[in-house]
Order: C-alpha cells, then structure tokens, then sequence
C-alpha cells in the first residue's frame, strides 16, 4: 500500500487585505477617552476650551503642512498640474474641511477664552510646535500607514505587475491552453489523460528567483515538448508567437505526471529591482511584493470568466536548507490535488446504482449467526 506524500513544508504565507479593524480601535479607545473625561468630573467650560485648542492646533499643523508643500508644487503647475493653481492647491489641502474646521475651533476658542488672555501668542505657539515637527521629520506615516494607503489605492508595483501579465500574456493563452492539452492528448493515446490537469500551471516562487530552465532546477522535472502555439498580431509585432512547455514530473513515488508548467515572468522584474541600487528596493520589499503580486492575480483571474479553470497558481517559499527535489515535489502535490478533484467530480455524477447497492441491513440477512454450516429444515432432512 503506497503511502499518502506529504505536503511540502515550505507553504507560503500569503498575506490577506486588511480589515476595517484599525477604525473599530479608534472608535474604542475614544469611547474609553470620553468615559475617562466624565469620570474625572472636571468643569465643562475649560474642558470645551482645551478640546478647541487642541482641534484648533492639530488643523493649524496640517495647513502650514500643505501651505509647505505647496511652496514646491507652484514650481510645478505645467508639469504636475496641467497649470491650474487651483488643482495643485487642492492637491496639496485634499480634505477640504480643514479650512472650516480651524475657523470654527478657532472661534470657540476665543468665545470660550476669558478677557485678557493672549490668543496671538497661543496660536504663534502653536505654529511654531507643528513646524518643528516637520522640521525634524516626525510627521511621518509609519510602514504599515503606507502600505494600506497604496494597497487601497492599488499602486503597488505588484499591482501594476500583475494586471501587466494578465492583460498583456494570460488573458490572450489562458483560454487556448485545454485546447492545446487535448491536441497533445489525442497524439499521445499511450499517455494517462487527467482533463483537470490541462491547465497552465504558473510558479511563482516569493524569493522571485528563477530559473530559465526547470530541468537545472530539479532533475524530476523533464522536458516533453512544446504545445500548440498560438500566432497573433499584437501591438505592432507581426505574428507573435505565444506557446508553453509541456514537462514530465517525476514525483516521490516514481509516478509520472504531465503539465505544462511555467514561472510568472514579472516576478524577474521584482527580483531585478531588488539588486539594482536605482530602484532602492529591499529584500524585504520585494518579499511583500511577491505576496501581493500572487494576492493581486489571484483576484484578478478569480474574477476572469474566460480564464475559469485554466491555470493553476503554484506560490511557494524554498526552504531554507537546499533540497534537490523541492520543486518537483511541489508541483506534484497540487497535480495530486487535481487528479483527486476530478475522481471526486466522477463519483458524484456517477452514483452507484440502487440495483446492485446493498446496505448494512440486507447484508446482515445474507449471513448466518453461527459460523458452523446450519441445516435448512429442523426435522432432520
């Protein structure tokens, strides 16, 4: 009895789009910041006057802020802003309360201050503080900050990259790749046919180190032979030509599998960027944007009716000690998934038959209680 192969170790860790989890902590820690200011029983007038200062403060610091940046953008308005002002101003304030909102704390504060009370000397205060800061870089949004703000706006570079492969390669083969899988098929009868295997099966290693060819990789992995290609005019090139490999997996138990297999070639550009001083790059850099590269196709092919069922995404972490047939292991453990898939679809649409199907019940009836032979008749004949 052959045993069950093991999932390989290495599976990656594939990050998921952050939740609304950090606004549900404001809206908790400013309850708890409510409940602390009524217990401390303090006057209403001078709490209202501190809050409006405060207010009053922050709002002064994101104008002098914007008024900052604004001083580099006026050199730009051509350029950046197709020479409207009033584009780069409202650029450089995008909420537009803030003008309102500094007006009417301000007006609350002075309504609320008593007679005498310096409200130049306050606000002269309060600008100087907030310059400071920008001064020494301490208004700065942290790593996680930045990360969410070009996650939602979907301007990574993953982003870009993965809508670049989609659009510009897998949108154009992915729907001819079961056609070429059958013509290989019909030519090599000899050959174990599972459908759910026609699919491409794309690597996308999160170190974004590729080889150019798999059978240095891994000595498991085998060419076969190259598919049906397909011809096509794009983008001024006459007769492009797009076609896949087709390789022989050799998995743990000496059992042969066919696929056609192929890394994502945009994670080259990743690794690329990471070892190139003008792109400033980091490993960690890149490792964050391997993830969201795969998270980012994955949605977009998620969302393809027309790619439906046709690829494969094969996202992996090496492991850290090197192993000969990682690669291969890998990719024979989601052929195995597939092969399974499709026996699992066969047996529901070929239910046993109720003819010959025998429950526990009529089982029971066929075999005898004791297991010496028993006569048919008691009266000794």
């Amino acid at each position: 009895m052959s045993r069950e192969p093991r999932r390989p170790r290495c599976a990656p860790l594939i990050p998921r789009a952050r939740g609304g989890r950090a606004q549900r902590a404001v809206l908790v820690l400013l309850v708890l910041c409510a409940g602390a200011l009524l217990l401390a029983g303090q006057p209403l007038v001078p709490t209202a006057r501190s809050l409006a200062l405060h207010f009053a403060t922050l709002q002064t610091g994101e104008l002098l802020r914007g008024a900052c940046y604004l001083a580099e953008e006026i050199f730009h308005l051509d350029s950046r802003h197709h020479g409207s002002f009033w584009r780069a101003l409202s650029s450089c304030f995008p909420p537009h309360w803030h003008g309102p909102m500094l007006l009417v704390c301000g007006s609350a504060y002075v309504a609320l201050f008593g007679d005498g009370q310096q409200h130049g000397l306050h606000l002269i205060l309060a600008s100087l503080c907030q310059l400071l800061i920008l001064a020494l870089g301490l208004w700065k949004p942290s790593a996680v900050e930045m990360s969410e703000m070009s996650e939602r706006s979907k301007q990574n570079v993953a982003h870009g990259l993965a809508w670049s492969f989609y659009v510009g390669y897998l949108k154009i083969v992915l729907p001819r790749v079961k056609k070429c899988m059958e013509e290989f098929s019909r030519a090599n009868p000899n050959l174990p046919a599972c459908r759910k295997t026609w699919k491409l099966h794309i690597l996308i290693p999160l170190s974004c180190d590729i080889y150019d060819d798999l059978e240095k990789a891994d000595s498991n992995i085998q060419y076969v032979t190259e598919l049906t290609e397909t011809t096509l005019a794009r983008a001024g090139i006459k007769k492009r030509v797009y076609k896949h490999s087709l390789y022989a997996i050799t998995d743990e138990e000496n059992q042969l599998w066919h696929c056609a297999v192929e890394y994502a070639t945009p994670l080259q550009t990743l690794f690329a960027m990471s070892q190139d001083e003008c792109a400033a790059f980091s490993r960690e850099e890149r490792l964050e944007q391997a993830k969201l590269f795969y998270r980012t196709l994955e949605e977009i092919l998620r969302g393809s009716k027309e790619c439906a069922d046709t690829y494969r995404l094969i996202a992996y972490e090496e492991p850290e000690e090197a192993e000969s047939h990682f690669l291969s292991r890998e990719i024979a453990w989601h052929l195995r998934q597939e092969h399974r898939e499709e026996i699992s679809v066969q047996e529901q649409s070929h239910p046993p038959s109720p003819s010959t199907a025998l429950d526990s019940a009529e089982l029971n009836l066929q075999i005898s209680v004791s297991d010496l032979p028993q006569p048919l008749r008691t009266d000794g004949f």
